[in-house]
């Protein structure tokens, strides 16, 4: 998403807001932790994406959260949460949320993220 001509700058080669019409928030409430894996589109349809959504539907041929989307493609995790959501919208995108019962958090979800943090 960031283009560099080799002299250490990292300029964006899109304006973040712009590929969101200036929306900052998506359209219903998107965890940072909510994991995204791309659904199977025929070629024609990926021949229509936008260069951003191309970008979200490779990264996520394994399942990705939003904010690990927001960082490898080094854009804000509101335009991340705004993209992503809209390509939920349009079927190409699966959200997988996480599931709280009673206020409490998911004891698979926070093994995953513990085995996660043990990788790095």
């Amino acid at each position: 998403m960031y283009g560099g001509d080799g002299t250490g700058d990292d300029e964006p080669l899109f304006r973040p807001y712009a590929v969101t019409g200036g929306r900052s928030e998506p359209r219903y409430h998107l965890a940072m932790e909510t994991l995204i894996s791309s659904m199977s589109i025929p070629d024609d349809e990926m021949a229509l994406l936008t260069p951003e959504q191309d970008a979200i539907m490779t990264l996520c041929r394994s399942f990705r959260s939003v904010a690990e989307i927001s960082a490898l493609l080094r854009v804000p995790l509101g335009v991340a949460r705004v993209l992503v959501a809209d390509m939920a919208d349009e079927g190409i995108v699966r959200l997988h949320q996480p599931r709280l019962s009673q206020g409490q958090p998911d004891i698979n979800m926070l093994e995953r993220v513990l085995s996660g943090l043990r990788r790095l």
